[in-house]
């Protein structure tokens, strides 16, 4: 419908185009040729958008106790604007500032594993880069966040670095459980999740994102939805809880129709957490309360700024995460395949990896694509 509305403007704005002087006639081209600009780009890419939850799936959003005037909302007020300047400014400045050193002068170090040769038995962490992860655990294969194609609903944007865009969906075994933390495009891609659908038994993803799954052809007994404190039963005498994270969500200009979520994965050998993107707050210290036993985080490092420092954790405040939740082994990602925000790709690297030397932390940094043996000690290389 918004694709024939669209469409409408084009025809009566050129229906009435030829009664206009002549400076409005040439600002009426201009204003035709933005909405039909508008009109093709949308008809092109509006599957890759998703759809709205309705039905019983919204209904039981709205049961929820952070569902209201309309959307979901984090435990604690978040701005995800924390400037004084004007949304505009900002989107400006973005867009056109330019700084050194946000993209790699050199192809990044990478190596790509074959994936479908692992032993079955074997407990293997595979960063793909940025937050895409593949996990073997207890006999179990799982896909985290996979974005194998864009990170964008156009895929001229947020293009990857050079070197770093391994697998593609032919390379990816059959997935026990494939787990969304929310659906933003940087960890929600369409074409992987489309091209994966045959050979994906199961997906755990945040109330509200199940929507955007059936609408690409998921079957509803395929999908596991969950609101914040809530389980879900996996194999192998394992479980998944979903928890907060304080971020926000959306696919259009229209956000936090889906909630966002972090979880922790418990199996008989491993406790895992999975933490998507978050600010920091006090949910941490909270979770460290229920989970006082964790093996590994995997945690957001990278595309952080003092303009949305509420919604992304500035180097700061990743290490106060770190030590809210005391966890055994760190993987810091989010960061080394795409320049989502203005500082040097490789400052998360060096700034996590400077604390951790200073607070004895054990900090994984795999190169992406390298096989990392979770029943192993793992060293920390500098490869940056």
């Amino acid at each position: 419908m918004k694709t024939q509305a669209l469409v409408a403007c084009v025809f009566y704005s050129a229906k009435y185009h030829r009664k206009l002087p002549l400076m409005k006639k040439k600002l009426s081209i201009i204003f035709i040729l933005i909405i039909l600009c508008g009109a093709i780009a949308y008809a092109s890419i509006h599957p890759v958008l998703g759809r709205s939850p309705r039905g019983e799936r919204l209904e039981r959003m709205k049961a929820t106790p952070t569902y209201y005037d309309g959307k979901f909302h984090n435990l604690s007020p978040t701005p995800q604007l924390t400037t004084k300047k004007s949304k505009f400014r900002t989107m400006f400045d973005f867009i056109f500032e330019k700084r050194e050193g946000t993209k790699p002068e050199i192809n990044i170090p990478t190596i790509k594993t074959d994936l479908k040769s692992l032993p079955n038995d074997s407990n293997i962490l595979i960063w793909m880069g940025h937050s895409s992860y593949y996990l073997q655990l207890d006999g179990m294969k799982m896909l985290i966040d996979p974005v194998l194609y864009h990170a964008a609903p156009l895929s001229f944007v947020n293009k990857p670095f050079k070197n770093t865009s391994l697998y593609k969906a032919e390379d990816i075994p059959d997935i026990d459980y494939l787990i969304i933390t929310h659906d933003h495009f940087d960890h929600l891609d369409h074409k992987a999740v489309k091209k994966l659908k045959n050979r994906i038994s199961k997906v755990v993803c945040p109330l509200g994102v199940g929507e955007h799954f059936e609408y690409w052809g998921y079957q509803p007994e395929q999908l596991t939805e969950l609101y914040w404190n809530e389980e879900g039963t996996l194999a192998n005498d394992s479980k998944i809880t979903c928890l907060p994270a304080r971020h926000f969500s959306g696919r259009t200009f229209k956000r936090d129709q889906t909630l966002w979520a972090s979880y922790m994965l418990e199996t008989p050998s491993k406790t895992i957490y999975i933490g998507g993107d978050s600010g920091y707050d006090t949910h941490y210290k909270e979770i460290a309360g229920k989970f006082p036993e964790i093996d590994l985080a995997l945690l957001e490092n990278g595309q952080y700024n003092e303009d949305w420092r509420y919604i992304h954790h500035l180097p700061e405040d990743l290490i106060e995460v770190i030590k809210d939740l005391s966890p055994k082994s760190v993987f810091a990602g989010h960061n080394s395949r795409y320049a989502l925000a203005k500082h040097p790709w490789n400052e998360p690297l060096e700034m996590v990896y400077q604390s951790a030397q200073e607070n004895n932390l054990n900090l994984l940094t795999p190169i992406i694509g390298e096989k990392i043996n979770l029943d192993e000690e793992n060293s920390t290389t500098k490869w940056w």
